[in-house]
């Protein structure tokens, strides 16, 4: 068939192009089908949308990943990728052959899967996961579509939480610890994906996060280090479209968690990695003897990739510092590295630095560099660079202006403080699009309350969203307390 090309101005990420009915029906076509457009000696396959309303009979509307095609075209049906036929042994619980996850990775990689399609591969990995063997497979073929940084030097070090816990906000702690120490530390981070804030978004408030690798090689060669979001770079770019597509549904599988991590540390250039497993209620990994499965998979898939990845499993049945929230988050750490903050935040902190350090036989010690200020003095070094403000201090950051409380209906002991609701309270207040937005803990585990009590405060930039919040609230239970006599029974 014949039509006539024009592009639409729909900022899809797939190639899709829009027919019109008439013509769909004459070539028996439905949403989500493929199409070949042979246009100018070139031919391009497209995902197929209807419509009537956008595109008139004759006429072929395509959107911008194929803004370059306009004028006469020729479109046939196209088949299906082969790699659609693996999605379906993967909802089978079929383990893949290292071919088979290659031409997934690949077709994923040029956005020849549909947005189902994509789906359908998170969900064959969330239900029935994915194999040590398959885990390597898929983290080599995503390092091998993307670009690598050659640092030309080593050691380069590198650290991940696999997240689960609201606050935990490490990283910009843990980077200018270890860069002060003299290492090389390039941190490429994530955005949140389920909980109220990623390290990028919290670095966001200081500072710039979006840079090209040309830039990130600038900034490390003055400072050591930088906290900076990988999806700018093309580093593992199929894990940035499985990520999207995991969003949504609010899916983290543990399999995927892995390929995810190495294959950005690797292609980061990263010899030296910390890997930070949470275990506890509410986080994402719930016993000990799972945290300890994942760190195996995570040593043994980092040996086969040429890294030295050791694993620190740490408590993480409640929230670590105060607040849950770009910029509450963000006042913390800054909080830490001025000498003052959550002691628990620190406490993680210093270890996990002390970890990088004792990997690379660097005979520094984190709590020092922490405590003489050089950390401190290093971060804003660090931010200056990312085109920061490098004097901001943690009393000019401020949340959002609309605020609700919620405080302890009896008196008691905080016996558990849920990381799931406590996000959730978070996500519904407006976080991490609006940075101000957030919740800030005033308990923890094993505070003793009298009714009346603070147990947080909620903030929001808009009225709305502090309503949705509240809404949320009404029926959740995110601190929960034990009476004092239940208390004292418990501990005869």
């Amino acid at each position: 068939m014949e039509l006539t090309a024009e592009e639409i101005d729909i900022g899809t990420r797939t190639p899709t192009v829009l027919f019109n009915s008439r013509d769909a029906g004459e070539l028996g076509l439905h949403p989500l089908d493929r199409i070949r457009i042979r246009h100018a000696d070139q031919v391009s396959t497209g995902i197929v949308e209807i419509t009537d309303e956008l595109v008139q009979p004759g006429s072929l509307g395509v959107t911008r990943p194929l803004g370059h095609i306009t004028g006469d075209v020729e479109v046939s049906i196209a088949s299906k990728p082969d790699s659609v036929g693996h999605l379906s042994k993967k909802l089978n619980d079929v383990e893949l052959e290292m071919d088979e996850i290659g031409a997934i990775v690949r077709d994923i990689n040029q956005d020849r899967l549909n947005d189902v399609e994509l789906s359908a591969f998170v969900s064959g990995v969330y239900a029935n996961g994915l194999s040590r063997e398959e885990i390597m497979c898929l983290t080599e073929c995503m390092v091998n579509v993307g670009k690598s940084i050659e640092w030309g030097r080593s050691p380069i070090v590198d650290k991940h939480s696999i997240g689960g816990v609201a606050g935990n906000r490490v990283t910009p702690i843990v980077i200018p610890i270890v860069a002060a120490a003299g290492l090389t530390i390039p941190k490429t981070s994530s955005r949140a994906v389920t909980s109220a804030a990623g390290t990028a978004d919290t670095m966001e408030v200081f500072c710039d996060v979006d840079f090209t690798i040309g830039e990130i090689r600038e900034i490390v060669d003055r400072t050591n280090g930088c906290m900076v979001w990988g999806g700018a770079m093309n580093l593992s770019p199929v894990d940035d479209k499985i990520i999207r597509a995991l969003t949504p549904l609010s899916l983290d599988p543990p399999g995927q968690v892995i390929a995810s991590v190495l294959s950005k540390k690797k292609s980061a250039g990263a010899t030296h990695v910390v890997i930070d497993i949470p275990y506890g209620e509410g986080s994402k990994v719930e016993s000990l003897s799972d945290a300890r499965e994942i760190a195996e998979d995570f040593s043994r898939v980092g040996r086969n990739l040429g890294m030295d990845v050791e694993c620190a499993i740490t408590r993480g049945e409640q929230p670590i510092g105060n607040g849950i929230g770009p910029v509450l988050e963000a006042r913390d750490v800054l909080a830490v590295l001025e000498g003052d903050g959550p002691h628990d935040l620190r406490s993680k902190s210093e270890r996990l630095a002390q970890m990088l350090l004792d990997a690379t036989g660097t005979e520094e010690s984190a709590s020092h560099i922490l405590e003489t200020g050089q950390a401190l003095s290093k971060f804003r070094e660090i931010i200056g660079a990312q085109n920061g403000d490098a004097d901001v201090a943690a009393g000019d950051l401020h949340p959002g202006p609309h605020e609700s409380t919620l405080s302890a209906s009896r008196d008691g002991t905080v016996t558990h403080v849920d990381n799931r609701q406590v996000n959730e309270l978070a996500r519904r207040a407006g976080a991490p699009k609006d940075p101000g937005a957030g919740v800030l803990l005033h308990c923890r585990a094993g505070d003793t309350l009298h009714t009346g009590d603070t147990l947080l405060t909620m903030y929001a930039e808009k009225g709305e969203k502090l309503d949705q919040a509240e809404s949320f609230l009404a029926t959740a239970d995110p601190v929960r307390i034990l009476p004092p006599d239940e208390t004292l029974v418990e501990q005869l």
